[in-house]
């Protein structure tokens, strides 16, 4: 723009000059239209570098993007299942977009500029790339791990893509993000990573060290780790010795180190424990660690005796009429309390059309606030979800029916077919089904009772993570299309069972669909009667 502007102003110049001078008459003046139209060319030229530049840059980005389309186009729930690839798809968007808009701004491409424009009102804005950079470090955290696995696209022993690797700018950016959150843990692992790419040799046009060791002294800083946080103030100052920050901050970390180093002895047992709850949460639940055990395949408390008697059949509930024929593959996933897969209880063209009428209707899950009742967002419930009504479609007819000749429950008076699907680091920490003690309005309003049992199907395999975990008992129960796991919530007596504590582990690879019915207590009567005892 400077260089189009200089441009004009020498052309305007030199007619302006001309329209009140006869050049031609003097030599000397010809000389000064000679320096004057050679001040114009270099300036001329200048412009066209400076244009063919951005376009070459423009050109770039969209060789770039091109290539990622055809990747992710042949499988987008694959593709966009990889929490790299979806981050980047968020960052790009929010971020990438936006620039390449400003670049393109003053071009005459009014029609892609307008266009742009108009589209940008439906991308994914700044709470969007942080919620993505945050599922990033709640799968690094859950399923332990490190920040070169994540960058390199490497997760459990998937193969890493090209399309699927971390830049110095994105370490950099979820750096920032964990930064913003007051989590000093996660900048320095993002901040060292960045630095460690920057270090191999990778390129960056925006991040440089001097940044990245500035947020990586405060950080390790704000740990406690005086002397790391020492030696990367010093490693900036020999690249920036003017650095103002850094020079105050190299007084003040060595004024403090010499005061720890006094009372090493007392303070021994608090470093300790310090060093042990590094990077837990302030929303640390007691029982995480069990949690993310299990959603890592650890902490199982099945012993083979008990194994060794759990069984596969083929089940027909009583001879009901809808299963004589066609009995189902029933087999048992936990013996207490009693939990059951059916295999194949549902059809693949089912229930890619349970996915077609719920896409359109998918918004952010909520949960019921227990002080007010008032439906809400929850951090730890991060999905999407719409809810079928049996009237909608013969298919979810088809599906309560099935439910229905499957677990002998009448499913009249359960709610509607609720459809999730997980996303990057989709997740649903640990929870209960139905409504307890200190719930006395829980379901009130739909006046059929608590929930007394829970249908959960799967509508999709997932490449890594996404299980369903028993916090209290220590089960864990993989994802499988076309596949339902059953369990009763509540005892015969109506107490609620505590041990069906559960919760949905984040998703790491893959694209998790599911749906699931809450059958309630009324009209189950005659159908499960009553316990005499108060549990079982």
């Amino acid at each position: 723009m400077k260089l189009c502007h200089r441009c004009l102003v020498l052309l305007l110049l030199f007619a302006s000059v001309s329209a009140h001078r006869d050049f031609f008459t003097s030599i000397g003046h010809m000389t000064d239209l000679l320096f004057m139209e050679k001040d114009l060319v270099s300036s001329l030229k200048d412009y066209i570098r400076a244009e063919e530049d951005k376009l070459q840059r423009i050109k770039r980005w969209a060789d770039r993007l091109d290539a990622l389309s055809a990747a992710g186009s042949q499988d987008p729930e694959g593709f966009l299942g990889h929490p790299v690839n979806a981050f980047q798809l968020i960052k790009r968007l929010n971020t990438e977009w936006a620039e390449l808009e400003s670049l393109v701004l003053t071009d005459v491409s009014d029609a892609f500029v307008s266009n742009l424009t108009i589209q940008r009102q439906h991308f994914p804005g700044d709470d969007d790339q942080t919620g993505a950079a945050k599922a990033l470090m709640r799968l690094q955290d859950t399923y332990q791990l490190d920040t070169e696995a994540i960058s390199s696209g490497r997760l459990l022993g998937s193969e890493a893509l090209l399309s699927s690797r971390l830049t110095v700018e994105d370490c950099f950016d979820l750096g920032r993000v964990a930064y913003a959150e007051v989590d000093y843990y996660h900048t320095e692992l993002w901040m060292a990573q960045a630095l460690k790419q920057l270090d191999r040799g990778e390129r960056s046009g925006t991040v440089d060290a001097v940044a990245i060791l500035d947020y990586l002294s405060y950080s390790v800083y704000q740990q406690g780790e005086l002397e790391r946080a020492l030696d990367f103030t010093k490693r900036l100052l020999e690249l920036d010795p003017s650095h103002q920050r850094a020079n105050g901050n190299l007084k003040y970390f060595e004024y403090q180190l010499s005061k720890q180093r006094k009372m090493e002895d007392d303070d021994e047992e608090q470093r300790r424990l310090k060093k042990e709850n590094r990077g837990r949460r302030d929303d640390y639940l007691p029982e995480r660690n069990q949690y993310e055990k299990l959603c890592r395949g650890e902490g199982v408390l099945m012993t083979p005796g008990r194994q060794s008697r759990l069984f596969c059949r083929y089940y027909d509930n009583g001879r009901h009429p809808k299963l004589v024929i066609g009995p189902v593959k029933q087999e048992d996933e936990w013996d207490s309390p009693h939990i059951v897969r059916y295999h194949d209880i549902v059809s693949r063209r089912d229930m890619e059309k349970v996915k077609e009428l719920a896409k359109p209707r998918l918004h952010r899950a909520t949960i019921s606030n227990p002080v007010t009742g008032v439906l809400e967002t929850a951090h730890y419930r991060i999905s999407k979800s719409a809810w079928l009504g049996a009237f909608e479609h013969p298919v979810v007819e088809k599906i309560n029916q099935r439910i229905e000749a499957v677990t002998g429950l009448d499913v009249s008076t359960a709610e509607d077919l609720q459809v999730a699907n997980y996303g990057v680091g989709g997740q649903y920490e640990p929870h209960f089904d139905f409504g307890r003690k200190d719930e006395p309005d829980a379901f009130e309003e739909l006046g059929t009772g608590n929930r007394i049992a829970t249908w959960l199907l799967y509508m999709s395999d997932v490449q890594a993570g996404g299980a369903t975990v028993f916090t209290d008992i220590g089960a864990a129960v993989q994802p499988k299309e076309g596949s339902a796991v059953f369990w009763f919530n509540l005892h015969p007596s109506g107490e609620g069972d505590y041990r069906t504590r559960h919760a949905a582990c984040p998703v790491l690879l893959g694209n998790k669909w599911v749906s699931n019915k809450w059958i309630h207590e009324r009209g189950q009567e005659f159908r499960r009667r009553c316990g005499l005892r108060w549990i079982d």
